[in-house]
C-alpha cells in the first residue's frame, strides 16, 4: 500500500551502520542532484542534503564562493562613506560606498593578524576602518592607509597591502556581491527579468522598512520554501491565503542558471496609483529568484525582497526589505507606514521561520525520507536543477547554460 512517501534509501540518504564514507555519501548526493538535470523527478532532496557537513563545505565553495549574493538595497548604502557587513557561508564581507559614490566589496579581515575590522551585521558610516587590535587603518576601497610601527620591517611594503576585493554590482537598486572577484557581470543574466519589471520602476522605489534575523534552518530549507506558493495553505492560512491561495497554479519560467520567474494569481487585482501597471501585472504576484539566495516579490505597488544567506550548516541569515514608489511617501507619516510594513512583514516571516525551523529539527530523524512533490511546486524542482548545475559544474563551465 502506498504511503505517499518515497522510502527508497538511495545513495545520499542518512548513513547508518555499515554506511559508505562521507566522500561516498557526497558522491551519492551529487548523483541525486544530477538526476534532476536528467529526468527531473518530482521528489524532494534526501534529508542528508540538509545536514551533511561535507555537502555544505562543497556548497560554500561551488555555490557561495562563485555566485551573486544579494546583501542590501541601495538605500542602505545611499550616503557616501556608508557600509554594510554580512556573513556569507562563514566568509565575512563588507560593502562600502566611498566618498566618490563608488561601491566596493571586500573582506574585512585585517592583513596583519586576522582581526575583523567590522562585525557581521554591522552597518553605518565611516571614512575608514581601523583595526581594534593594532590600529592598522584601511580606506573604504580596501587599501592600507596606515600601519603602526612597521617601518622597521624591510619586507613589508604598504603599497602592496590591501583587503581582498570581491565583485560588487548594483542592479535596479539591489546590491549583490560575488566572492569571485573576476565573476562575469550579473545584469546580462537578468535582462529578460528587467524587461518584465519595467512598469514597476524599481530604480525609483524607496525602502520603507527592513529586517535582518537568523533562522535555525539549513539555507536550502528556506530557499526551496521561497520557490513555491503551495505552503501558503498551511503556514499562512490566516494571512496570505486570502490573497494568493496556496492551491492556485504557479507559472514558472527559468531564464538561466541565475534567474527564475514565478507568477502567482491574486484573488483580486491590486490597486495601482503611482505605477503604470497593466491589468495582468495587477492580477499577479510577480516573483523572481536570483540563484542561490535572492527572492523578490512585486505585489501591486509594493516590492518585498529577501536574501536567505547561510551562516552555518543550520543557521540562515534572512535579510530583507519593503519597497514602495517614492511618490507614495510624499506627505505621508513615514514612521507609521514603516511600523505597519515591518509589523506585517514580521508576522509573515515568523510564520515561515517557525515552520521551517520545525522542518530542520525533523530532517535528522532516522525516519525522514524523500517526499513526492505536488504539481503546485514546479519552482522547487527548478531550484534543485540550478543547485545541481552549481555543484556539478567546474569553474570553466560556470554558470553555463540551461
Amino acid at each position: 500500500m502506498s504511503t505517499g512517501t518515497s522510502t527508497d534509501r538511495t545513495a545520499g540518504e542518512r548513513p547508518g551502520a555499515g554506511s559508505p564514507s562521507a566522500q561516498d555519501e557526497v558522491a551519492g548526493l551529487l548523483d541525486v542532484l544530477r538526476g534532476y538535470l536528467d529526468q527531473a523527478p518530482r521528489l524532494s532532496l534526501p534529508p542528508r542534503a540538509f545536514t551533511s557537513p561535507e555537502l555544505y563545505e562543497l556548497e560554500r565553495t561551488r555555490v557561495f564562493g562563485r555566485s551573486w549574493v544579494l546583501v542590501a538595497h541601495r538605500d542602505e548604502l545611499a550616503e557616501p562613506n556608508s557600509y554594510v557587513s554580512v556573513d556569507i557561508a562563514g566568509e565575512q564581507i563588507v560593502v562600502t560606498r566611498d566618498a566618490d559614490g563608488a561601491l566596493h566589496g571586500m573582506s574585512p579581515i585585517c592583513r596583519h593578524r586576522m582581526m575583523p575590522l567590522v562585525e557581521p551585521g554591522a552597518a553605518g558610516r565611516a571614512d575608514s576602518f581601523t583595526c581594534p587590535y593594532h590600529l592598522w587603518r584601511y580606506g573604504l576601497d580596501g587599501r592600507l592607509i596606515g600601519a603602526t610601527h612597521m617601518r622597521g620591517n624591510p619586507d613589508f611594503d604598504p603599497k602592496n597591502c590591501r583587503l581582498p576585493a570581491f565583485a560588487v554590482e548594483e542592479w535596479h537598486g539591489f546590491v549583490y556581491v560575488n566572492l569571485d572577484a573576476s565573476a562575469a557581470p550579473l545584469a546580462p543574466e537578468l535582462k529578460r527579468v528587467s524587461g518584465d519589471l519595467t512598469n514597476y520602476r524599481l530604480d525609483e522605489m524607496a525602502q520603507l522598512g527592513s529586517w535582518s534575523e537568523e533562522w535555525a534552518c539549513n539555507w536550502k530549507v528556506a530557499v526551496e520554501n521561497a520557490h513555491e506558493n503551495y505552503h501558503v495553505l498551511g503556514f499562512h492560512r490566516e494571512t496570505l491565503q486570502q490573497s494568493t491561495p496556496g492551491g492556485s497554479d504557479t507559472d514558472v519560467r527559468v531564464d538561466s542558471p541565475w534567474a527564475l520567474r514565478l507568477l502567482v494569481p491574486f484573488t483580486e487585482p491590486q490597486e495601482a496609483y503611482a505605477l503604470p501597471l497593466t491589468d495582468a501585472e495587477k492580477a499577479h504576484l510577480y516573483g523572481i529568484f536570483v540563484f542561490p539566495a535572492a527572492s523578490m516579490a512585486a505585489a501591486g505597488e509594493m516590492v518585498i525582497w529577501l536574501s536567505l544567506i547561510p551562516r552555518t550548516i543550520d543557521r540562515t541569515l534572512v535579510r530583507g526589505g519593503i519597497l514602495v514608489p517614492r511618490a507614495a511617501l510624499e506627505g505621508a507619516d513615514l514612521e507609521e507606514m514603516r511600523r505597519q510594513a515591518e509589523t506585517y512583514a514580521g508576522m509573515i516571516n515568523k510564520e515561515d521561520r517557525v515552520g521551517l525551523e520545525a522542518v530542520q529539527r525533523a530532517v535528522g530523524s532516522r525516519f525522514a525520507a524523500r517526499g513526492h512533490l505536488s504539481p503546485k511546486e514546479p519552482g522547487v524542482v527548478a531550484f534543485y536543477q540550478n543547485l545541481a548545475r552549481a555543484l556539478l559544474r567546474a569553474d570553466d563551465d560556470w554558470p553555463g547554460g540551461l
